[in-house]
Order: structure tokens, then sequence, then C-alpha cells
């Protein structure tokens, strides 16, 4: 066969190999100049390759070092322990000390599934060979042996579990890998390990000549190279997980609830947080001022003053049940508080020309809740206005505080007419000394607050007025409250009304961040999360509170309610469908689903059920008529004086 140029001739045999056996070189220049920058570019990937960090060279240890029983990653030794028997019975949460353990863990669990055809044979023939011993020893006349009819019914009783498909069969194997900064202290961690597990008769061993394959299996892998497994049903195998709920168990402070995940109960102390404020979220209805008044009752037994601004009446009922003393701020009411009045002297650092200060700014803030928007030259002038009102009254930098007489709204109104270009301002404050809402600012202070409960009531108020009587009871409050240290709490109900003017939400903030140093705990209610949590000042609330409380919420605010408290999926949706009283209950760091619980004689007294309270009180009117009726077959009078010796 002829070959033209250019064509490659067939390769010859080569001696002692078949024709075409033999990888043949191209001998093309161009197909040799491609293998080559082939070899080139591999070569050049390799080099590259080589100098390349990746997320493996920074995690891993520099070096590994294998003993018998032990591993060494650099320089942190670590063991695994693997579980070899069980009990006969474990109770729930039996793995909580360990994972309770202030120490670092890996734990891995494994389970593998067995048919229930293949196990039920099984327990069959078991069955069958402990009753034949059974029925033996009695015919020998033997002793009864409980080990074997305690074992023939636990069989029989799983056999019955599984042929119902309400229990399954699983082989289940166990590990921990210990880490510890050297050998004496691996050890010691190690029989701690053992003596908790041997304390509920659970048999371990450490691995022996198989520490990389015990490491290996508790890294997160999926692989189980060690193998030693335990039969073991469902039930147990569910008391076995590792998802404990927090404890917020404490040897002090009050009950809050009951840890609806294991059953424990909600003691904690509000003050021994790095603050004492606390924030309730929930809709209507789903139990927020029932938890707030259980709260209030638990803490007077302690000693601790509390002071609550009651929107919608809801504490008479508990105010008249301690003997405290209850306030009902109106219009026609002839309890007074004078926005006018000045702080109380804290230490003697302090000036008079401070205190004056001070005053003038939380007047100022308030007046801009009255007049809406206020311009950088109306501002002025309500300062300069302001000065001149308590100087009138002989207040000044020279003054003696202590003796004067603080002006009223009137005062500050009269100041105001006799200055130029304040014809508008004087025009919108004249319905506050002269029109509708002349009687609520416009007089002294006739309040005291001398009982361990105060109760301010702003029911009665219009919606108008409602933000600026809590603006103006919360500075009274904060004043007395910086006067004389004393463990208190402060309950503002409805907080969203101060959260609608930026100033009354700015000075709630202010009380929440200084209120510490006072030894003063702020609770905020609200039932509009979102207006509250949309505003800079309401997440600042929340920031600042070491203690939350969240009920049950409505869809419309429960993904702003998740976004906030970084909440799972799962505590989503127990926030939607909780009942009344359930919840997750925030400490610090640690939460936990409650249940807020009440005992018989707390329920009467903090209810706020309308149809208990109309029982409540139709129970007390029949109570005071039996008090006052004659008995029968008695004078009159007789059966009252009887009554009142028994």
């Amino acid at each position: 066969m002829a070959f033209t140029p250019g064509q490659i001739e067939p390769p010859k045999p080569v001696r002692g190999s078949a024709v075409g056996t033999k990888d043949r070189r191209p001998s093309r220049p161009d197909e040799r100049a491609g293998v080559t920058k082939a070899k080139v570019t591999l070569e050049e990937e390799r080099i590259y390759r080589k100098g390349v960090v990746s997320i493996q060279d920074i995690i891993s240890p520099a070096g590994m070092k294998v003993e018998s029983t032990y591993l060494v990653l650099g320089d942190t030794h670590l063991r695994t322990i693997f579980v070899v028997t069980y009990p006969r019975y474990i109770s729930l949460g039996w793995f909580a000390p360990i994972i309770n353990m202030n120490q670092t863990l890996d734990v891995a669990m494994f389970f593998y599934p067995v048919k229930p055809e293949v196990i039920l044979k099984q327990l069959k023939n078991k069955v069958g060979a402990l009753e034949a011993q059974i029925m033996s020893d009695a015919d020998k006349g033997a002793p009864r042996d409980p080990l074997r009819e305690t074992a023939l019914r636990d069989i029989e009783e799983l056999r019955d579990s599984l042929t119902q498909g309400t229990e399954h069969f699983f082989q289940f194997a166990l590990y921990i890998t210990v880490y510890a900064k050297d050998k004496a202290e691996l050890d010691r961690l190690s029989e701690d390990i053992e003596t908790v597990f041997g304390s509920k008769l659970i048999y371990t061993k450490r691995v022996f000549f198989q520490a990389e394959q015990g490491f290996d299996s508790t890294m997160p892998l999926g692989n189980d190279e060690l193998m030693v497994t335990f039969n073991m049903n469902t039930s147990p195998c569910a008391s076995s997980f590792p998802f404990i709920s927090a404890d917020l168990t404490s040897d002090n402070g009050i009950l809050f609830g009951i840890n609806r995940h294991n059953n424990s109960l909600v003691l904690f102390d509000r003050f021994s947080m790095q603050n004492a404020n606390y924030v309730v979220f929930a809709t209507s209805g789903a139990g927020k001022s029932y938890a707030v008044k259980l709260e209030i009752l638990r803490s007077l037994m302690l000693d601790t003053e509390v002071i609550v601004i009651d929107p919608e009446m809801e504490y008479k009922h508990l105010s008249d049940a301690v003997g405290g003393t209850y306030i009902n701020i109106s219009l026609a009411s002839d309890a007074k508080i004078n926005p006018f009045d000045l702080p109380r002297a804290v230490g003697e650092e302090v000036s008079a020309e401070d205190i004056i200060r001070s005053a003038v700014i939380t007047v100022k803030g308030l007046l801009r809740i009255m007049l809406g928007s206020v311009t950088p030259q109306e501002d002025s002038v309500l300062d300069r206005a302001l000065i001149e009102a308590y100087a009138k009254k002989d207040i000044t930098a020279d003054s003696d505080l202590s003796k004067v007489e603080a002006p009223i709204m009137q005062d500050f109104v009269d100041v105001l007419e006799g200055m130029e270009g304040t014809g508008d301002l004087v025009i919108k404050l004249k319905k506050y000394t002269e029109g509708t809402f002349a009687g609520l600012f416009n007089s002294p202070t006739t309040v005291t607050m001398r009982n361990i409960l105060v109760t301010f009531s702003v029911r009665d108020l219009e919606d108008e007025l409602r933000p600026l009587a809590i603006y103006t009871i919360v500075n009274h409050i904060w004043n007395v409250v910086r006067s004389e240290r004393k463990k208190r709490i402060l309950v503002i109900d409805e907080a969203w009304w101060l959260m609608q003017h930026d100033d009354s939400a700015k000075f709630i903030f202010a009380l929440v961040k200084r209120c510490r140093k006072y030894f003063l705990g702020v609770t905020t209610i609200t039932q509009d999360v979102n207006d509250f949590l949309r505003s800079p000042y309401g997440q600042a609330i929340v920031t600042n509170s070491s203690m939350q409380l969240l009920l049950k919420q409505s869809p419309a605010s429960i993904d702003l309610i998740q976004k906030t408290f970084l909440l799972t999926d799962g505590e989503k949706f127990l926030l939607l469908e909780g009942g009344v009283g359930e919840g997750i209950f925030f400490a610090g760091n640690k939460h936990a689903a409650i249940k807020v619980v009440a005992s018989y004689a707390e329920d009467q007294i903090v209810t706020t059920n309308p149809q208990q309270l109309l029982e409540i009180e139709q129970a007390k009117k029949e109570y005071e008529k039996s008090l006052t009726a004659p008995e029968s077959g008695g004078k009159d009078g007789e059966g009252d004086l009887d009554m009142d010796i028994g």
C-alpha cells in the first residue's frame, strides 16, 4: 500500500508484544506540541494549587498523634467514650447532665432501623424459651425467678407495641468525644462523664486502639466507624435526644411559671440581672396583664414596692386586695400632678441650676406633645418662657429650692402672653388653663406615694390626654424614685401610647437606661407590637431589658417578632398557636417555653376575665348582705353581733 507524503506509517510490531498493545507516541508535530503544552499546563496548575491556602489548611491541626486510648491534635487531647449497655428503665431527660456540662463535647447518635418482622420473630423465640424455662422451674418445684418473669412481661409489651405500630425498633449507638488541654485533664473529664453515666446504671467504655475511628465517628460526617450498638425501641430512643431546654430555676426570686419542656419551675430574680427591666408582648386576651399582676402580687411578698400605670382600671381589684393606694387621674378627680414640679435633689453635689435646667427640659417635652409640631423659633421662645415662669416664683440658681412653690400652667401661659410672637402658642395652651382640659395640669400636686403598691388609673381620660397624663405621671414617679433608693418596680401598661410621640418615647427610653442606678425595674407592656418595635426607641427599650415575655402573637406581627428576638420557626409557631398564658420567657441569654400558673387564691385576685370578675363581685355582695341581715328567730341586730363574734 502506497502512502502519500504527510501520512504516518503504521507502527511496526514490537518483538515480544502484540501489535497495537503498546501506546504509540504522536509522530505529528502538532500532536507532540499539544501533549507538551498539556503537560506544562498541568505542572503549572500543580504549582499554583500547591501555593493556595484552603479552608482545610486553616482549620486542620499542625499534626496528629494516635495513642491507644486517645488522640493528640496539635496541643489538644481528645478521647471517645461509647455506651455499651443501658438499664431496664431510663427516665426522660437522662442525658441532660452530660449536655449541661460546662465542657467541650462532641456527641454522635446513630439509629439503625430494624424491620418489625425480623425482631418479632426473634422476640417470639425468646418468649418461647423464657416460658419453657419458667414452666420447667415450676415442674421441678424450684423457686420463681423474678428476673425471667420481668423479662417475659417486657418482651410481651414490646411485641404488642411493635404489632400495633406504636413502637419501632432500632439499633442505637451513642458516642461522646471529650477535649482537654493535657492528659491529666482528659482523664479527669473522662472519669466525670463515666461517673455521671454510672449513677444512672449506664455502662460505658473508652476506645482502645480505636481512637481515630472514635474521633471520626463523632465528626459531622455521618460515618459510624465504631459500630457499637444497643437494641432499643422508640420511647427510650426519644428520651435520649440531647435537645434540653434552658433551666431558669434559681435559688432566689419569684415564680414566673412552669417550663413546658421539662416541667421545672421558672424561678427568677429580675434584680439579679444586669438590669431589672422587663418587656411583655402579647395580643389582647393572651394573658399579659394576668402574668404581670401575678408577678406584682408575688413581688409584694418580698417587700418590693410596685408602682403601676393602669390604662383600663384592671389593677383596682388587686390594689384593694392588698391594701394599696389607687389614684384615679381624670379631669374631675381631686388627684392632680403638676408637671412643673422640680426634680428632687439627689445628693449634695447637685446644684439648683441643674435642677431647674432638668425641670425646663422635662416640661418642654410635655409642651411639644401638647402643641404638636414646634419650629426652632417657637422652641426658643418656650425655653425662655419656662425660665421666666420659674423666676416669677423666685426659683433661680441662687434660691433655696426646699422653700419654693412650683408654678402651674396658668403662670406659664401668663408669661407667654407678655412675649411677642406667641399668639398661636397661647391659643393652643388656653384649653389646658381655661378650656375643657383645664382641670388636669393647672393645679399643684395633691397625690402622695407612701404605700407599697401605688396605682395610677388613666381610664377616665380622653385618648388625646392619655399620652400627656402618662408622661406627667412617669416624670412624677421618676422624681420620687431618684429621691430615695429602694427596690421598686414600675409597670407601664399599654406603653404604645407613649411610643406615638418622639418626646415621650425618648423620655421612657432615658428612664429605662438610667433606672438601674436607682434600684428600679421598668416593666413595659404592649399589645400593639408593630408600632412599638418599629419605633427606634421601642427597639432600644427591648435591647435594654434583660427579661422579655412573649405570649400569643397575631400573624400580622409574628414576622417582626421573629426577626427582633431571633426566633426559630418552631418558636414562631409556638407563639401563633399557644393558649392563654403560654409563650416564651427570656432571661438574659437563656429562654424557654413557659406556662403562667396561679393558685386559686391568686387567680381570684389577679383575674381579668369579665365573667369571673362578675361572679366575684356578686359573691362579695351576698357575703356583705349576709353580714348585715339578722338571724331568724332573734331580735334585730342580734344576728350581726353573733356573726361578728363567730
